[in-house]
């Protein structure tokens, strides 16, 4: 399993910092592509354990980093994804950040492709938390679906998928729709500092 990095601080969520050009992360940017903020690219990596080297947009505009080039289908279902939430969002009044460029997603390496009865299920380890000891602890992490890594800009990481896309478009609408969402911010207070855990996390449903 990817080593996982503890302890940002909470106010680099709220921190400036540079974009990430072409010329200051050259490791595989293509010219003409959506740039990713440095810091919120610096959170993702510290809560996956991975470099993002491949910088692309969907066919609808969303920004995305991975750890290799994204399959198409991939990418389509993070705009399915975005389309879905978009879709609730204005049937239940919400008029901003509905554009597909105000979010960036991260496509991290899965750390396990199987649950525990077996159904294709890519996710990502990272710290237990305040779920330490429950049914999803499996040792000091537990297995997620995806994070949040971002409030501000919008981001979030979720596992890379080479089959059952819509679940990766579920992830994604989830995710989506956690990060850019006041009611379930979590305050400064409530952030683990010592491991890496954020609001809207989403488990296995069977804790395995």
């Amino acid at each position: 399993m990817k080593l996982r990095l503890a302890g940002f601080a909470l106010a680099l969520l709220c921190a400036s910092s540079p974009l990430a050009t072409n010329a200051q992360r050259a490791r595989g940017q293509r010219s003409g592509q959506g740039r990713i903020d440095a810091r919120t690219l610096a959170q993702a990596e510290g809560y996956s354990g991975d470099r993002f080297d491949y910088y692309t947009e969907t066919p609808r505009g969303a920004h995305v980093a991975a750890v290799s080039r994204p399959r198409a289908e991939m990418l389509d279902a993070i705009d399915t994804g975005l389309t879905e939430l978009f879709a609730v969002a204005r049937r239940n009044g919400y008029r901003q950040r509905l554009n597909y460029s105000d979010y960036t997603v991260f496509i991290a390496r899965a750390d396990r492709t199987k649950d525990s009865a077996g159904a294709y299920s890519p996710d990502v380890a990272i710290g237990a938390a305040q779920y330490a000891g429950s049914v999803y602890d499996k040792g000091g992490y537990v297995y997620a679906a995806g994070i949040v890594s971002s409030f501000e800009p919008c981001a979030f990481v979720i596992a890379e998928h080479d089959r059952d896309f819509g679940r990766a478009r579920t992830s994604c609408a989830t995710r989506a729709s956690t990060s850019c969402s006041t009611t379930t911010t979590a305050s400064a207070s409530s952030r683990p500092t010592t491991t890496r855990a954020a609001a809207g996390t989403r488990y296995s449903s069977d804790g395995g």
